[in-house]
């Protein structure tokens, strides 16, 4: 009887146990390098409160914003060790990685306008670079906006020529690289972290943002002039690590895939919105002179940049940046 007693005491006690183990949070650490009042912070928050509402708290995402676990160029890493399960890198992160077809996002004037950009993220040309990502451990889960660069220095930039001998910082990319020589200036590679006592310090002379980073990162404090050219694009990848994500119970992708769906439109819908703010706040400043290209300044830094679309074909490839020249062609936006 006292072993029957002791076996049953055992079995209760491994029910009890793996019912409070079954109902541990599955934990997600999502990081990124902004603050968190820019369109990515939003949407990584956003994603938070729509993902363990659907999960019904099964599911706990921690949301470490501003580099406060890792910088830009060691997040990638972090995750695909598995030190982190989510990253929202730039798309100009994955170059270096390898993946080198996602610098055709950072060509300049590639993307026209918001729509051309949408029908490339999100139809066969955006899927077809996520596949890209797998053999390197990663699932790419959503595309989200950051609308388009506008240049700064201390000094206007209102022609190619004024970039002449400018240290203007960029993100790790060829393509970027390429970009700021056609336009005569001396490329530095630095993490976005570091950018604004770069700036202040005279490391660097010049950058490019939306508007959104640069008021947010409180860039215009050590910017006098901003150039609203348009000239590039940037975006995100929000990404998990697969091992990770292949992993999760069934139904649980399904819910953060729902979740995700939902947050990226919302992180997509505000990302014009913020960048208009930030830029009405800037001006409000009285930091920094706003300049915006008249149509003959712009047709003239085009004629400068689209020289690198060319230069590029070999490392991005001939095909993939002409189909994306292609669906703004179908749209009658070239």
């Amino acid at each position: 009887m006292k072993l029957k007693s002791l076996l049953f005491a055992l079995s209760a006690a491994a029910v009890v146990s793996t019912s409070a183990f079954a109902q541990q949070p599955i934990i997600i650490k999502f990081s990124h390098v902004v603050a968190n009042d820019t369109p990515k912070g939003k949407g990584a928050e956003r994603f938070k409160e729509l993902a363990e509402k659907a999960t019904k708290g099964r599911v706990k995402i921690e949301v470490y914003p501003n580099s406060t676990l890792y910088k830009d160029k060691e997040e990638l890493e972090a995750l695909q060790l598995g030190a982190v399960q989510m990253l929202a890198p730039s798309l100009a992160k994955f170059g270096p990685l390898g993946v080198k077809e996602f610098e055709v996002f950072d060509l300049p004037y590639i993307f026209p306008t918001k729509e051309v950009l949408y029908r490339v993220t999100e139809g066969p040309i955006g899927k077809d670079l996520f596949k890209k990502l797998e053999p390197k451990g990663i699932t790419g889960l959503a595309y989200w906006d950051n609308g388009f660069k506008d240049m700064s220095a201390n000094k206007p930039l209102h022609h190619p020529a004024d970039f002449r001998g400018l240290k203007m910082r960029i993100q790790s990319s060829k393509v970027l690289d390429a970009q700021m020589r056609a336009l005569g200036a001396n490329p530095q590679v630095l993490a976005f972290s570091e950018v604004y006592q770069a700036l202040q310090t005279g490391v660097v002379d010049g950058t490019e943002n939306p508007p959104s980073n640069l008021y947010t990162q409180k860039m215009h404090e050590v910017q006098k002039h901003l150039t609203i050219s348009d000239h590039g694009y940037l975006g995100y990848a929000v990404i998990v690590n697969k091992k990770f994500w292949d992993g999760l119970p069934a139904d649980i992708r399904t819910q953060l895939e729902g979740a995700m769906k939902d947050a990226t439109k919302y992180a997509n819908a505000i990302a014009q919105q913020e960048n208009e703010a930030a830029l009405a706040a800037v001006e409000k400043t009285g930091k920094t002179t706003i300049y915006r290209l008249t149509d003959a300044e712009k047709a003239e830094w085009r004629k400068a940049l689209l020289p690198v679309q060319k230069q590029m074909e070999s490392r991005i490839g001939k095909d993939l940046i002409t189909a994306v020249n292609k669906e703004a062609a179908a749209l009658g936006q070239k």
